[in-house]
């Protein structure tokens, strides 16, 4: 099993949550939808982008299983086994298709209300483009998924680095 230490990589900021339906979708469905976001400070240490995500995985706030939960010492993260889950599983991808995963996400059941449309927007959509790479969890083998995964229909992940902030943001969007 992992230890749930802190890495000194990494720092913890926060943890924003949007859930869906907080917001008024009136005839439309909030589908159980959220967006789990967790923000960590960058040390001054200049570490290469896999190092960084290599940080992120060993770091106690990755260990957030999305089933209610939250951060366990256990060997299980979102849907998957812990140890499936390595730097090289992440795709390097452009702010386009970033925002575009997300995007076509929440809007699959119809456009968002605008309140949503705004925050969305402002907590999603602008670190995306201000990040300065971008990295989007791939496909696992179906031996990944955990003793009782998938949990979620849709379930997207993204990693953030922004350099001139020394932040990195995870980004988890998903249904209930």
């Amino acid at each position: 099993m992992t230890t749930m230490e802190p890495v000194p990589t990494l720092v913890h900021l926060d943890s924003p949550f949007i859930n869906f339906r907080d917001f008024d979708f009136g005839e439309g469905s909030h589908g159980y939808r959220w967006i789990a976001t967790k923000r960590f400070q960058l040390s001054s240490e200049a570490l290469d982008d896999r190092e960084v995500l290599a940080a992120l995985i060993a770091h106690p706030q990755f260990r957030d299983t999305y089933d209610g939960a939250g951060v366990q010492d256990w060997p299980r993260r979102g849907q998957w086994w812990l140890d499936r889950i390595t730097p090289d599983a992440y795709d390097t991808v452009d702010a386009e298709t970033a925002v575009d995963v997300v995007h076509s996400w929440a809007n699959q059941h119809g456009d968002v209300p605008e309140s949503l449309a705004s925050r969305l927007h402002e907590e999603i959509y602008t670190p995306i483009r201000k990040a300065t790479s971008r990295y989007l969890l791939g496909q696992l083998p179906e031996d990944a998924f955990h003793d009782y995964g998938p949990i979620h229909i849709d379930y997207h992940e993204l990693a953030l680095i922004d350099r001139p902030a020394a932040t990195l943001t995870l980004l988890v969007a998903a249904d209930d």
